[in-house]
């Protein structure tokens, strides 16, 4: 089967890590990113996702519902941690808040719908990139006149 490539989306060069167990949603994200013709590494698990992350510093993290708040915790103990997406079936106001409060970067409703996906993702990768070319704020220096 050949997939039909994404036209309108100008953000080449995405690559992302996705934190869940295979099923249907996996192959589904993973057929998204495809499409875009981004890159996407799978990681069963928080810990394998810790590993993976240690070989191969990505920007962007998209994580199951189930592990998100653990994911979160372990990625604070990078030095720049990338942004993380939650994604869940139940994706309703109180997780929506709960993970934008905690640090999350946003959430993405399962079944995944393609423009929300590009949409979100897209912004994260962009978002991401900013800050890695931000300048690093440094406190003015105080001179002492005699």
């Amino acid at each position: 089967m050949q997939t039909k490539e994404v036209e309108g989306y100008p953000i080449p060069g995405v690559t992302a890590l996705s934190v869940e167990a295979p099923d249907e949603d996996c192959a589904q994200i993973e057929n998204i990113f495809r499409r875009c013709r981004w890159t996407l590494r799978s990681a069963a698990n928080v810990g394998s996702a810790m590993n993976a992350l240690r070989r191969h510093p990505l920007r962007v993290v998209l994580c199951d519902g189930r592990d998100w708040k653990e994911m979160l915790d372990q990625l604070s103990g990078l030095a720049e941690p990338p942004l993380l997406i939650v994604t869940s079936r139940v994706a309703d106001e109180y997780l929506w808040a709960e993970a934008l409060n905690l640090g999350a970067y946003d959430v993405l409703p399962k079944p995944f719908d393609l423009t929300e996906v590009v949409r979100v993702v897209s912004l994260a990768w962009l978002h991401s990139q900013q800050e890695r070319r931000a300048p690093v704020a440094t406190a003015p220096v105080k001179t002492m006149v005699a």
